[in-house]
Formats: structure tokens, sequence, C-alpha cells
């Protein structure tokens, strides 16, 4: 989803802050995180990058020499490529090398991760009250879809709730959910990878021509499948509904927001009818053609996502078993071809939510009368801290998603498998652990999709490298001072210099005031007004016993 970020009217005021690409003439190697003008070397070509805690070279699994060490046991900094082999990375733990290891934690920061870890629960009075409205609102679509006869087409969509509300990782408040809108195929799909984007965009045909209604969606040819087509329709059909859609109680509103360029979704925003300015929920209706699970993936993901030594073999046959979708979101950039203008991005979100529910080694892990552990803890401080970054840094880090940290996440699951590595009462290290990882990540230029090895979410153009080089910093001086963006407000210290030569010293990016995120809080009216009775009540009661004891003086 794409929520609202606090917006600067120019970025003159942060330019100090920046970070830029250091001088290869005097910066150490061993300290740059990415080298100025990277080249294809070894570890692009096989794959290699830093392991799960962020630190350490892994061994190429062909040559056996350690990736990023040059034959003078100087590392080499990471080579960023626009995609990765055809075999899956290793990232396999390793022990860390010396200086790798991670840094003690402090008892305060300890508790204080705790603490946070706790805040960053959902009120139940506000996740019944935002899931109501939401139910009632899917419900009603898909009424209104099934008897519009002028689109039958999606008369037979049905809905698959995914996002992370349904993953059980929402953080603060249940005001963003997302709906897959799922349509299905009268044939087997003809999928064809688009050679440039490593897997993850296809043109989309059917395999014979057809005369069943998803012929209005089909191009000159046929056979291939419109996304432009479907996503048009999609906020025809949304916008038509909404006109006539009364929300329960009357109070509130549904707006169709404008389309959004490059977005699969039909975003919805949930407003006061007497005060229509602040979005109280959102919802990201997105459109999806099913693959039949007969079909099987397309090859770039049909080894399935590498869960072995975490969920066991017979799971990741399971999950390759199941079907898989395309969204209606064509690549970034500009000057596209007309099939990547036409093309669809493959979507696991069903399956990543099966993962993160169902996230132990034990199968029983976290279950009413078992033992608990603290995986998902850290993910939703990890999204915090995501969250509070892009906050701070709107233009920096545009690029930036949960969807990063989300993959680093899954990624460190699967190297850091065991129950026992997750136990509650390692919630402080384990949350290291995971920003170390995603540090790595970073570090190496490297953060493969879980489901689609052979890209890289880390490539430029989609992650441009001034934003990863500004990343880099800005994690590792979160990790350094202590999560300030974790932190409640403090009286500011004197801001951390960071000298990239002896003669230029420039500022850290990462400025040591950084204010604690501040969520809005939605109470439902129901909360509101019993707030209200309970103090008019005291009041009351208070009146009535101060009259009782001057009767009885």
């Amino acid at each position: 989803m794409n929520r609202s970020t606090p917006q600067r009217g120019s970025s003159s005021s942060r330019q100090s802050s920046v970070p830029s690409a250091p001088d290869n003439s005097t910066t150490d190697p061993q300290k740059d995180p990415i080298h100025p003008q990277p080249s294809l070397g070894r570890e692009a070509e096989e794959g290699g990058f830093l392991n799960g805690d962020g630190g350490s070279p892994i061994e190429d699994s062909q040559t056996g020499a350690l990736l990023g060490q040059d034959d003078g046991n100087a590392i080499t900094p990471a080579t960023l490529t626009s995609h990765l082999p055809r075999q899956r990375p290793h990232l396999a733990a390793e022990s860390p090398k010396p200086g790798d290891e991670l840094a003690p934690i402090s008892p305060e920061l300890a508790r204080w991760i705790r603490v946070r870890a706790q805040d960053l629960k959902l009120r139940q009075s506000d996740r019944q009250w935002a899931v109501d409205l939401v139910n009632h609102l899917r419900e009603s679509l898909l009424v209104f879809l099934k008897n519009s006869d002028e689109q039958p087409y999606f008369q037979s969509a049905s809905v698959l709730s995914s996002g992370s509300y349904y993953e059980m990782v929402k953080i603060l408040n249940p005001n963003e959910f997302d709906m897959m809108l799922k349509l299905q195929s009268p044939s087997r799909l003809k999928m064809t990878e688009l050679d440039q984007y490593h897997g993850l965009f296809y043109e989309v045909a059917l395999s014979r021509p057809t005369r069943s209604h998803i012929r209005s969606f089909l191009l000159d040819d046929g056979l291939t499948i419109s996304a432009s087509k479907i996503i048009s329709e999609m906020h025809r059909l949304v916008r038509k509904f909404i006109s006539t859609y009364r929300v329960p109680g009357n109070s509130w509103r549904w707006v169709v927001n404008r389309k959004r360029p490059n977005s699969p979704a039909v975003t919805l925003s949930l407003l006061e009818v007497d005060n229509g300015k602040q979005e109280l929920l959102s919802v990201d209706v997105v459109p999806a053609l099913e693959v039949p699970s007969s079909q099987g993936w397309p090859l770039a993901a049909r080894a399935g996502p590498d869960v072995d030594n975490w969920l066991g073999k017979k799971t990741r046959r399971s999950l390759t078993h199941q079907t898989c979708f395309f969204v209606p979101k064509k690549p970034p950039g500009r000057s596209l071809s007309e099939a990547a203008k036409e093309s669809w991005r493959i979507s696991f979100s069903h399956i990543e939510k099966e993962l993160i529910k169902s996230h132990g080694n034990k199968r029983t892990c976290c279950e009413s009368s078992a033992t608990k552990c603290c995986r998902k803890q850290c993910f939703k401080l990890l999204k915090c801290l995501i969250e509070g970054l892009k906050q701070r840094y709107p233009q920096e880090l545009d690029a930036l998603c949960s969807y990063h940290g989300k993959t680093a996440f899954l990624h460190t699951l699967s190297i850091r498998a065991q129950d026992s590595l997750w136990t509650p009462r390692q919630l402080p290290a384990c949350f290291m652990h995971l920003l170390r990882a995603l540090e790595g990540h970073a570090s190496s230029g490297l953060l493969p999709h879980f489901f689609v090895p052979t890209s890289n979410l880390f490539a430029p153009p989609t992650f441009p490298r001034k934003a990863l080089v500004f990343l880099i910093e800005a994690l590792e001086e979160q990790r350094r001072q202590g999560l300030p963006l974790l932190m409640p407000p403090a009286p500011a210290p004197p801001l951390a210099v960071h000298s990239h030569s002896d003669s230029q010293p420039q500022l850290s990016p990462v400025v040591q005031q950084t204010p604690v995120i501040q969520y809005p809080v939605i109470l439902p009216p129901q909360v509101v007004e019993m707030k209200s009775f309970e103090q008019m009540f005291k009041i009351v009661a208070l009146v009535v016993a101060l009259v009782y004891v001057c009767y009885l003086l």
C-alpha cells in the first residue's frame, strides 16, 4: 500500500545528511559498504552475499572460495547486479568471523525493545470495529459483482484476504487491509517471462482461443490478456459500486482514491461524513489472475521457497503444488516495450501468509497450549523501524518498503530454523540478528526474492544505488546509536560526524534527535461514546455523594 508520509517542500535543507558515493581515492574499501564503481565479479555471477547475521562473507558453492575476499585477504566490496543466477543462492548460516559478532545489548536497550514490541500489539476494540467494516464492504462488493450484468467476467470473482493484518503482523492500528480479487481463467495460461526482469514479470496469454467473457480483456492477437484493461475495468466497477454503497451507521463513507501509476490496486479510503479529510481505514482491492494448481509455477519459481531446513522438504513440495497469481503491475521505469506495458507480476502473497502464520520448525509453535516464540514480534519491530526511516527520509528512501523487510525476515527464518533460537526471552538478540540480516543484504547489494531467487530486490533501477548507500548508513547508524527510531523522545545529543576523508568531514545520515514515530490512534465510535459516558457517570456519582453527605450533616 502506498501510505502517506511527511513530505518536504524542498530537499535542499537536508543535502548535508544525504550520504554520497565516497571518493575512491580517499575511502578505505573495508569501510565502504558498496564500491563506487562496481564491476561484475565472481560474487555477482555466483550469487554470493553476506549471511543472515549481516557480517561475514560466505563460501562459493562451486569454487570453495570465500566470496567478498581477494587473494590479499582484503574484503572486496559486494557487486551490485540486476539479477541472480538460475540456481538458488546459498544462505547457510556460518560462524561469525572475528569482528562480526553482535555487540552486547545493553539492559536498557533490551528492556525498551521488549516494551516497544508490546506497544505494537493491536487493540481488540479497534480491531473488531475495523474488521466489521471491511468484511461488510467485501461481502457487498462480491454481491455487486455477481449481479453485474454489464461485466460478466467478474461475476465469478472471489476474495482472498492477504496482507499484514491477515498475516497477524500488523502494527499499532488495523488501518490497512488488502483484498485479492481472484479471477478465473477459462483455460491453461501461457506464461512468458520477460527476460530483463528475472522471473518477476510475465506476458500472460491463453493457451487457445476462447469465446468466454474474458474476450473483452484480450489484445488484438486474441490470446494475450491485457493488464491495463483489467485494472481499468476494476476501477470503473468499484467506483460504480461505491456510488451506491452505504456504510453501516451512516457516519462514514468510502471513497475511491485516484489511480496511482504502476499500482495494481484500487484503493479505498474510509472518511467521516462530517470530516472528510482524515483517513480512518484504507483497503486495497487487487485483481489477480489465478494459475490452476495443476499447471504449476513458472520455471523461475519452480524450485519453490528455500524452506527445507526450516519447515521440511514435504512442506516445500506441498507449497509448490498450490496455485500462484498474477497481478496487473508493470515494471518500473520509462520507455517500456509493448509487452512490458501489458505485463503481470507474479504474486505469492497467499503462501507468504501461510509461512508467517505457520512459522515454527515444530508444527505446534505458538499454538494455544504450545511453546511461544518471538519471530512475529521481531518482524513487527523491523516493520516499525522501516516505517520510521521512510517517514524520516521520504525522498531518500522512497524505494524502501516493508516487502524488503519481509523478504529479509523469511530468509532469516530459513537460516535460523530451530524454534530454540527464537524463544521469547531472546527477543532483543533475535531482533538485532534480523536487523543485521537486512543490513547485510543491503551491504552486499543482494536481496534475492524468496520465491524467485533469480530476482534481486536491491538491484537498480528498482532500488537506486544512491538509495541503497543511504539505507546502509541509516541502518548502521540506528544500530550503533541504540535504535533511536524505536525509542521515546529524549534530549538531543550532539550530532555524530563521520569522516570519509581527512579534509572533508560529513554529517551522519541519521540525526540523533530522531523523533519517535507518531501513529494516529483510531478509536471506534463505541469506545469514544463509552468514555464520554463513563466521565458523565463519575460526575453524577460525585454530585450524588456530596448531596448525601450534606443531607447527613
